[in-house]
Order: structure tokens, then sequence, then C-alpha cells
């Protein structure tokens, strides 16, 4: 297109964009108006894209980060030809696929869901990791930010790792537009203040004007010359651009514009322009799965080994059999053992430092190109990335979470380091999937599991030793449990899962001699829960007694509360959990004084049976 063919396009996306907010009578079209001529230019001139195939190897990956400005994407599809004029105007409504803030959940051309600003960066760092070290197929990745969004974290947490990396298929455009949600954002219009931000951490910058399209087509080829760094194009532009009412003036945040029609007629009228985007580069196929036969590890019975330790041999094991498979860490590798995959596949491992919300945005990024990823940090320290794992649900990304270091047993290093949140977190998550084993086949066992499995998986991995229970040979569905205590004489059943199965073991040993007999239950999955074995136990023994390493909000306690939740009746249910701030004391010592060992178990048993133990 000419310099009046790419302004054209640029008003007809500007139109466009109005009338989508106007037949919602919602949206933020004066967001979207600012960032049109951005988009015409890389739609008509850079974007190699096949939209009929999404999934080509070769195509450019574009995403929205600002993405409230949808009716400018969507805008975008129509000038395309991927969606039709009438499905435009379904924006916002119930059942149209054209939604509040775009998600791949309902569109093959999304990479990622966005609309909790400051994502869409990360994630496209994870993709362009993707892209320059496994895909090798010379896509770019396109990223579109807007200014507020720069004020979070997980941006320079992005813009950091990215030059560390040397990113050079990596381009952010910034819609530096000077407006928020409620004013002035906090750097305006003053590019170089973003600019120095940008280089200090290794990047090409280039500044522009957002709405000169030929100095916009400029900077883009700039970038794409640009060679061992990622580019970062600074875009001065004017909210509500074009249409005088509306134009760089505060308050008409995320509000459709008074006049619609007025304002169409200001911006030329309606227009039908059709953009044919660029194909791709003709290029090999990505990677497959891969065929090889996976040899989980195997340990024998009475063996003592941390689950931390099983979950980085069964990972290397899995990594083995399937290239699709990627390992990312925090900086603890050391510590939650996914060093093990490093050594024997350091290819597909990527090292994230300490920089959580990164770690899960490059998983998502991950997952987006088709791989298997296991990202791998303390179970405490997910809790900063708690908005890339919600968000990650929003996607559907079939991402992999491990926790390692839960809870009290950990020991002395103290209740910073305890996970002690980490299974209420991972079970509000939508669709997830939460496994908290307890000994080593276990452990490796539910890992190769997670493979087949959809959303966001977690699992529960702890520091000490601890026995092995199960034969190499034992099976553990994912939504099972496993009975490991029971009889006729049951009086109550105690369920537990990871560091508290032994517990639970132990206490019931030392009870039988009393003429106590409890049922034990290894809740291996906390979510989805075995509602036919904990309603069977309840019927037989009458009282259910839970055990967790866990604070007792929304953990495994809650997990079996939920099995009863149809309208039948609940039985009686008590539950031992962490609940005072543990300080530094040796694992035991942490165990009985949070009341979830042995002797707490058993002395709880007691007093629900009603026996009295006379000294």
């Amino acid at each position: 297109m000419n310099t009046e063919e790419l302004v054209e396009l640029g008003q007809q996306l500007r139109v466009d964009s109005v009338r989508a907010a106007a037949a919602a009578a919602s949206g933020h079209p004066t967001s979207s108006m600012s960032a049109a001529d951005l988009m015409a230019v890389l739609l008509a001139h850079h974007l190699r894209y096949d939209f009929e195939r999404p999934a080509h190897p070769g195509n450019d990956r574009f995403i929205l980060s600002k993405g409230h400005a949808s009716p400018l994407l969507y805008s975008a599809y129509k000038a395309a030809g991927v969606i039709d004029d009438e499905e435009l105007l379904t924006f916002r409504r119930l059942g149209s696929r054209l939604e509040g803030h775009p998600t791949p959940r309902r569109l093959p051309w999304v990479e990622t869901a966005t609309g909790s600003l400051g994502q869409g960066l990360p994630v496209g760092v994870g993709i362009a990791l993707a892209g320059q070290r496994l895909d090798r197929t010379g896509y770019r990745v396109w990223v579109m930010c807007g200014d507020s969004e720069l004020a979070e974290g997980s941006v320079w947490e992005a813009a950091e790792h990215a030059g560390h990396e040397h990113l050079d298929n990596l381009i952010v455009i910034v819609d530096v537009n000077r407006l928020g949600q409620r004013g002035e954002t906090r750097h305006g219009h003053d590019l170089d203040a973003y600019a120095r931000r940008f280089r200090a951490f290794d990047w090409h910058t280039v500044e522009v004007d957002g709405h000169d399209v030929d100095a916009v087509d400029r900077a883009y080829a700039e970038a794409l010359a640009t060679e061992g760094r990622p580019i970062a194009v600074l875009a001065r532009t004017l909210k509500g651009k074009g249409v005088a009412d509306a134009e760089d003036r505060e308050g008409l945040h995320g509000k459709p514009l008074k006049d619609a029609d007025e304002a169409i007629a200001e911006l030329g009228g309606t227009r039908a322009i059709r953009v044919r985007v660029q194909e791709p580069p003709t290029t090999r196929s990505l990677h497959s799965a891969g065929s090889g036969q996976l040899e989980l590890p195997r340990w024998e019975k009475g063996e003592r080994v941390p689950t931390r330790d099983a979950f980085g041999r069964a990972l290397t094991a899995l990594g083995t059999a399937r290239s699709d498979v990627v390992a990312l860490d925090g900086e603890v590798g050391d510590s939650t053992r996914a060093e093990y995959f490093a050594k024997e596949h350091p290819e597909r491992y990527f090292e994230c430092y300490i920089a959580e919300q990164q770690m899960v945005a490059a998983a998502v990024g991950m997952a987006a190109r088709g791989r298997v990823p296991y990202a791998t940090t303390f179970a405490a320290f997910l809790t900063r990335a708690y908005d890339f794992v919600r968000m990650a649900a929003v996607s559907g990304a079939g991402i992999n979470l491990v926790g390692s270091h839960a809870g009290v047993a950990i020991g002395q290093d103290g209740p910073s380091q305890m996970g002690l949140e980490d299974l209420a977190m991972m079970r509000a998550v939508h669709g997830s999937t939460v496994l908290y084993p307890c000994d080593a086949n276990q452990t490796a066992k539910l890992l190769a599991a997670t493979v087949g499995l959809a959303g966001v998986r977690y699992l529960r991995t702890s520091r000490g030793g601890s026995e092995v229970i199960y034969g190499p040979d034992e099976e553990f569905p994912v939504g099972g449990s496993k009975v490991l205590r029971s009889s006729d004489a049951d009086r109550l059943t105690v369920v537990a899962a990871g560091v508290t199965v032994p517990e639970a073991l132990a206490a019931a040993d030392a009870l039988e001699p009393e003429g106590i007999r409890i049922r034990v239950i290894d809740l291996y999955s906390v979510k989805p829960v075995d509602r036919e074995t904990l309603r069977r136990a309840a019927e037989e023994t009458g009282c259910l007694l839970t055990v967790e390493d866990h604070h007792p909000e929304g953990g495994l306690g809650d997990a079996v509360l939920d099995a009863f939740t149809d309208g039948g009746p609940v039985p009686r249910l008590v539950r031992l959990a962490v609940r005072t701030m543990p300080g530094s004391a040796d694992p035991d010592e942490q165990l009985h004084a949070a009341g979830i060992d042995a002797d707490s178990i058993a002395t709880a048993a007691r007093l629900l049976v009603e026996q009295v133990i006379v000294a």
C-alpha cells in the first residue's frame, strides 16, 4: 500500500473500532484509535501470516498486550477478511467470539489471553525464546503494549530477560498515547523516558510519530534489520485520534463515543478496504513429540528418597522420551532438582532466574508453540506469579507447575520459604489439576500422567527424604486415591497426602495395639478428588480426619469437603492443619509443633473414637 492507502486503512480501523464499541454500548474505542496507524502499517507491510493456517510454522506471532483495545484487533481481522462485518458487530455479546478481551479459546489467531496488563510482553518473550532456540523457523514476535502497562514490574522482568537472551526476533510496539484509565500515565508523552529504560536492558529503540504511517513503516523496517538485540518501537500517539471531541481527552477510557455516527462521519465514513497479508516463508514443519520409550526411574520399597529428587529424575526421563518437553527454572534448579533435566537436555532448559512472573509467562509462550513446559520453583514463590497462572487458565494454556519445599516439613528455613497456601491457590484455578505425591514411585508416575492432561497442572514436591511405600509398578490414576489401611472394624478414616501419609500410617500402627483401627487414605489427587472412595469411607467409618502440611483454608480438608457438596448428608469432618505461624526448627519438630505428626494424629483419633487412655 502507498501512503494514502495506509492512512485510509488506519481510518477504517478507527471507524470499525468505534462501530464495534457502539454496537456493544461498551468497550475501549479511544485506546483502539490511538494504535490504528501502527496496526495498519504492520498488517499491510510487515506481518507475515497465513490466517487459514494459524499453526503454520513460519507465521509471525502477534500479541495485543493492551487487550482492552480488542476492537482494533477485531477490526484488523475484518480487514484481513477472516471475520465479516456482521460478526464484528457482535462484539461483547453473549456467545460471540469477539470478547471484551481476546482469548485463544475463542479465536485461533490469538496467541494468549490478555487484559491483565503487563502480560503480553512476558509471554512474547517465551514465544521468542521458542523461536530462537527451538523452532528456528525465522518467525518474528510482535507485541503491542500500552504505555500504562509499562508500570508493571512483569514488563521489566521480560525486558531484562529478552535483552539477556539477545532476542532480535522480538519487536515490542509501545502505543504511548499519554492517557491511562484515570488520567495521565507516569511519563506522559516522554518517549525518551521509556527509551532509556529499554536501552538499559540492551534493547534497540526507535522513537516515532505513531500517526505518520511512513515513519512507522521505516521504524518497523529498522526493527527487522536489527541483529543481536530485541527492539522497542516507541510511538507517540493520541488517544481517540481523529475525533475532535475525543482526541487526547481525559475521562473517556473504556467508554463508547457519545455520538458514534458523528464520529464516523468525522473519520470519513465506513470503508471496505481488504488487506492481503504477506504469506509466511516456506519452512520446515515444527518438532514432533517424539516416540521414544518412556523409562521412568524405579525405586524399591523401603528406600528413602525426597520426592523432589524423584521429580528431577522422572522429568529427565520424560525429556528423553519426548522432544516437546521443556523445563524452566527460577534459579533454584539445584534445589527443585530440575538441574537433572538441564544436564541431560540443556537445549530445552531455560533459566529464568529469580523472575517467577517471567518464568510462568515463558511457560505459557512455550505452550502456545506446542511445547509441554514444566516450570519449577519453591511452592512459596509461585505466589508471585499467580496472576500469570490465572491468565494461563483463561488462555487454556497447557502448562505444568512444580512447587518444591512445601509446608513446614522443610524445617529450619522458616515461614518465608514454606509453601502453605499453594494447594488452595492452585485448586482455585479454573480447570486445574493438583497432585501431591508421598513417595518417589508415585511422584514419577504422576509426573508422567501430567503430559496428557489439559489446563494448568500443579505437582507439589517435598524437600526431605521419605520412605518408598509403593512398588515401581503401582499405578496412580489422576482423580484417584490409595487406601493403605482398611478393615471392617475401622472407627474413623484419616485422609492424608504427601508428607502426612507416613505420619498417618505411623499413627495407625500405634493405635492398633490399643484396639483402635483406623482407615488411611492417601489422597494424592487433591483436584480432581476421589469422591467415591471418600464417600464410602464416610459411610463405613462415620468420621473423616484430614491431616495436611498446609494452612486449613483451601487445602486438603476443603478438597475432601467438596466431595460432599451434592446436597447429601455431610459426615463428621475434623481437620488437622498448620494453624500457627511457624518458626525455625527441624522437620520433625515442625510437624509436631503444627499438630500434624503421627502423635498428633493418634491423639486426635483417640478423642474422636472416645477412647480414654490412662497412663
